[in-house]
Parts: structure tokens; sequence; C-alpha cells
């Protein structure tokens, strides 16, 4: 076996990373690894207010929990316990869920193993908030991609708008910053650019225009 390739993708909620992740890992014909859907899956399990929960308790909610992966790109699969994850973990609510049990360290350390686990076993590209600073430190390929709140919350409303949802531009913003700023000043892996990470503002970008800065990168 050929020595594995990890490619980090990270930046803030709404900034576009999943769909780029997925599209590059298609580029170079690998796996995604979705960690953002791992943390919001743990919060998903334990349910609303777990974060206040004693850590015992948390580590024994967790001690059955164990993450698959299989294929490539878009087509990537991550299972929880033999279970695909699907949409049940999409919504605004679970993702504020998912960044109050982000800040438990007890949390985080349990995912980190999960996460460099699978990395041990496959090439991958992986997108989350510190893949590049804390899980993957060693990637050969750093990326941090950005892009004002506006435009992060403008992308989420016509996502929402196309799967039908109904959404509110100036809660949705409201929320995205508030999830900023719990991201990025958390005491535990602080949401951040790795020192040696390519830095991308995607705020004047479309998703051609990003996807080809990366493929440049990674080529």
């Amino acid at each position: 076996m050929g020595k594995r390739l990890i490619v980090t993708i990270d930046g803030p909620a709404g900034v576009g990373k999943s769909t780029m992740a997925k599209r590059l890992a298609r580029f170079l014909a690998i796996p995604y690894l979705d960690t953002g859907a791992m943390f919001r899956s743990v919060a998903w399990k334990l349910g609303q207010g777990a974060w206040e929960w004693p850590e015992a308790d948390i580590e024994k909610a967790l001690s059955g929990v164990e993450y698959a992966l299989s294929g490539v790109g878009e087509e990537s699969v991550l299972a929880l316990n033999g279970v695909p994850i699907g949409d049940e973990i999409r919504t605004e609510q679970v993702g504020m869920w998912a960044s109050n049990v982000a800040t438990l360290p007890v949390v985080r350390t349990f995912l980190k193993k999960a996460q460099q686990r699978l990395g041990e076993k496959f090439s991958l590209v992986a997108e989350g908030r510190d893949m590049g600073t804390v899980i993957f430190p060693d990637a050969p390929h750093k990326f941090f991609l950005d892009a004002s709140v506006e435009e992060r919350a403008h992308r989420r409303f016509l996502q929402l708008e196309a799967m039908g949802k109904p959404a509110d531009l100036k809660e949705l913003e409201a929320q995205i910053a508030a999830r900023d700023h719990q991201d990025r000043n958390r005491a535990v892996a602080p949401l951040k650019p790795a020192a040696d990470a390519v830095v991308i503002d995607t705020t004047e970008m479309d998703r051609e225009q990003v996807l080809a800065a990366l493929k440049e990168a990674v080529a």
C-alpha cells in the first residue's frame, strides 16, 4: 500500500467546506471525511443539554460509538455504529448543540482519536475546524476557507430555500455570527488557520474558482 495522502480543509460554518472537500476528494479519487458530521452526530446522539452532564456520563454514552468510512468523493459514506449518518443531524439546532459539545475536552479527545484512526486507514480529504491544527498537523496540504458572515448566511439561505425549508436571512446571520464567536473563542482547539495553511477568502469567489485554487495547490 502506498503512502496515505491527507488533505485538510478548515473554516467557519457555512463557508462551503463540505462542497469543496467532496469535490476535491473526487478529483483525488479518495474518501471525504466530514468531521463536522461526527460532532453533529455525537450531539444528536447525546441530545440537548448533554454538554452539562458529568464527564463520566458522557464517556459512558460514547463508549459504544464507532465510526466507519467508505466510498469516494461525494459518494463517501460516514456511518455511526454501522448506520449511515443522514439529514437528521443537519438542522441549525443540532449545529448549535454540536458547537456546545465541541467545547468539552472529553468529546474532542474521543473524536480526535476516532478521526485519526480513520486517517490511519485511508487517504482522505478531512473537513472541519481543527483538522490542520490538531487532528492532522503533519498533513502535506492544508487549507483554511473563509468568507464574510453575510455571504455565508446568504449561501445557507439559498441552500435551505432549494431544500424547501423556510429560513430568515437575518436570523441565519445571527446564528452564524454566534457560532463563529463560540468556535473562535473556545479554550480547547479554537477555530484558526494552521500556521502553514493556505488561506482562501471565498467571499467574492464562486465554487469553480475555489475548487480550481484547491486543485492547483495539491497538483
